[in-house]
C-alpha cells in the first residue's frame, strides 16, 4: 500500500502493493514514467513511502541498518558508472575491493566478460578511461554484470540494462544476466520482450499501480 511523489502533492506511485517471493523473477512493465524505476530504488532506501512500508523477509526495510539491506542487494542498470581505473577496479571496489584476482576474473568469467578482458592491452590492468570510454557498451554492461556477479547479493535488481545495446552485444548480455540471475530473487524493469519472457510474473505499471499481473503467455 506504498504512495510516494518527489512531490508529495503529485505521487508517482499510488497505493502501490507488489509481492516477490524468494528466488523469484518479477518483471515490471509500462510506459515511461508509470513508476517502474521509483519501485526499484525504494528497496535500497534510495526513497522512502509517503504512506505504506515496503517489507523483506517480513521486516520494514528502516529496521535493517542501511549497510546492512544494502549489502544484500546488486544492481545493474541501463547507465553504468565506471571510474577511471583498472578493469579489475572497476569490478571489484568498495566492500568487493580486496577481493583476489581467482574470484574477480571467476566473476568476468561468469559475466561473459572474460574473453574481452583478456583482449585488452593489459588485460585486468587496463586502464579504461573516464567513464569507461575505452570500452563498448556491451562491455561496460558485463563489467556492471560482473560487479554484481563478485557482490554475490541475493537480490537483484535490473533497470533497463539491455536498451540501449545493438543485438548482437543484446545476447551476451542477456546470457550474463540469465546466469547471473540464477538462485537470486530479481526485480527486471525493461521494454524489451526478450528481457522478461522468462519471468515467473509480469506486472504491467500505470500511473503508479498494477493494472495486470501474470506470467508472460497470459499477457
Amino acid at each position: 500500500d506504498v504512495t510516494f511523489g518527489y512531490d508529495p502533492a503529485q505521487p508517482v506511485l499510488r497505493n502501490l502493493s507488489l509481492k516477490v517471493n524468494s528466488g523469484e523473477t518479477v518483471a515490471l512493465i509500462g510506459r515511461s514514467g508509470a513508476g517502474k524505476s521509483t519501485i526499484s530504488a525504494m528497496l535500497p532506501r534510495f526513497f522512502d513511502p509517503d504512506q505504506g512500508q515496503v517489507l523483506l523477509d517480513g521486516v520494514p526495510l528502516p529496521d535493517y541498518k542501511l549497510a546492512h539491506l544494502r549489502r544484500q542487494i546488486a544492481m545493474v542498470s541501463q547507465k553504468v558508472v565506471l571510474f577511471n581505473d583498472t578493469v579489475r577496479h572497476n569490478i571489484a571496489y568498495g566492500e568487493m575491493r580486496d577481493a583476489d584476482d581467482a574470484h574477480v576474473e571467476q566473476a568476468a568469467r561468469n559475466a561473459y566478460a572474460w574473453d574481452f578482458i583478456q583482449g585488452l592491452e593489459h588485460g585486468l590492468d587496463t586502464e579504461v578511461g573516464q567513464d569507461g570510454a575505452q570500452l563498448s557498451g556491451g562491455q561496460r554492461q558485463r563489467i556492471a554484470i560482473a560487479r554484481a556477479m563478485l557482490k554475490n547479493a541475493a537480490i537483484l535488481l535490473l533497470d533497463e540494462a539491455t536498451s540501449s545495446l545493438d543485438t548482437a552485444s543484446e545476447i551476451q548480455v542477456q546470457n550474463a544476466l540469465s546466469r547471473l540471475m540464477q538462485g537470486r530473487t530479481t526485480l527486471v524493469i525493461a521494454h524489451r520482450l526478450s528481457t522478461i519472457k522468462h519471468a515467473n510474473t509480469i506486472c504491467v505499471i500505470d500511473e503508479g499501480r498494477v493494472v495486470e499481473r501474470g506470467n508472460h503467455a497470459e499477457l
